[in-house]
């Protein structure tokens, strides 16, 4: 009796596997074929999905009459960077909107195409510029004794996120650029070789505040932050080291989008950088977008690229 009853346990099992695929396998269907006839296009999340479907309406209608309503277009907010990168890579959608490190893995394993900068009003020192890039700075208390990142060996760090670009990547990249730490070849370069404690501050004015409160010797600051916030910073803080240029947010191509939607899609989306339709992009992409700027993954991303390789970084261990 055991044993008939452990044959339709099996037997019940494989059934319900059988079934789920099979559902899978329908659910993708639909999404390939519910792509057709449209132009997909992907906004990386930084909110709820609703929140941002419901900001992007007057985006997508601006894209849909730019290109004349055929195909129609549809904009998509994916769970996360690595479902961007998922949706560009087989098919989902078409065109993406996403920040430098993500479009990086989508030229990477999807074999994307970076065709569009953002250009946006960020600081690079105490000066406002409009460019494609931007830097990150080391910053400590005014009051400290550190005169540079060599003399914070032993010390405890506040790094804003392991994905942030120019929280992470780009300051790892810097600490190798000075031999403060070492990348093996294959291996990621390890922050707690040069610190004592590393934290994750889970955004710059987390680590800003923990660093004001004293409970860590350095952080990072970026120049594409909230003005407020980035001259609050320095008000109280100093600068001991720099790194940069960083990317900017991208426009990402799949290579699946075919001549002569390709180009008429970039024509469309150049035209945002009008200052009559900069508000699209502003109200929920990018506060300080100026406008985009024709561009490829080699030019836009080299500095990144570099980082990466400096530091043995690599973004699917974190997705």
């Amino acid at each position: 009796m055991k044993i008939l009853q452990d044959m339709l346990r099996l037997k019940l099992s494989i059934m319900l596997v059988a079934m789920l695929l099979a559902l899978l396998n329908v659910g993708w269907c639909v999404e390939r074929v519910f792509a057709q006839g449209k132009l997909v296009v992907a906004i990386q999340p930084s909110a709820s999905s609703d929140e941002m479907l419901k900001k992007a309406q007057p985006l997508e209608k601006f894209l849909r009459d730019g290109l004349g309503g055929k195909p129609d277009v549809q904009v998509y907010v994916p769970s996360s960077f690595a479902a961007v990168v998922e949706s560009l890579r087989f098919g989902h959608a078409q065109v993406a909107f996403m920040s430098a490190w993500p479009a990086q893995l989508a030229v990477q394993l999807g074999g994307a195409d970076v065709a569009l900068a953002e250009v946006r009003e960020v600081l690079h020192g105490t000066k406002k510029v409009e460019a494609p890039y931007y830097f990150s700075y080391w910053i400590v208390q005014k009051e400290a004794p550190y005169q540079n990142l060599q003399s914070l060996k032993g010390k405890t760090v506040c790094f804003p996120s392991p994905i942030s670009t120019s929280g992470y990547v780009a300051p790892m990249g810097r600490l190798v650029e000075l031999n403060l730490i070492a990348a093996p070849e294959g291996k990621e370069g390890d922050p707690k070789a040069f610190f004592k404690d590393v934290v994750f501050g889970g955004g710059y004015s987390q680590c800003a505040q923990a660093l004001k409160q004293g409970q860590v010797d350095v952080t990072v600051i970026a120049g594409d932050v909230p003005a407020k916030l980035y001259n609050e910073v320095l008000s109280t803080t100093r600068t001991i080291e720099e790194q940069g240029p960083i990317p900017s947010h991208a426009v990402v191509l799949s290579k699946e989008l075919k001549e002569p939607l390709r180009s008429q899609t970039i024509q469309t989306i150049m035209k945002l950088s009008a200052p009559e339709q900069r508000d699209l992009m502003r109200s929920f992409i990018s506060s300080i977008f100026v406008g985009f700027k024709p561009t490829t993954a080699a030019e836009h991303l080299g500095s990144l690229q570099r980082y990466l390789k400096l530091a043995g970084l690599k973004y699917t261990a974190r997705l």
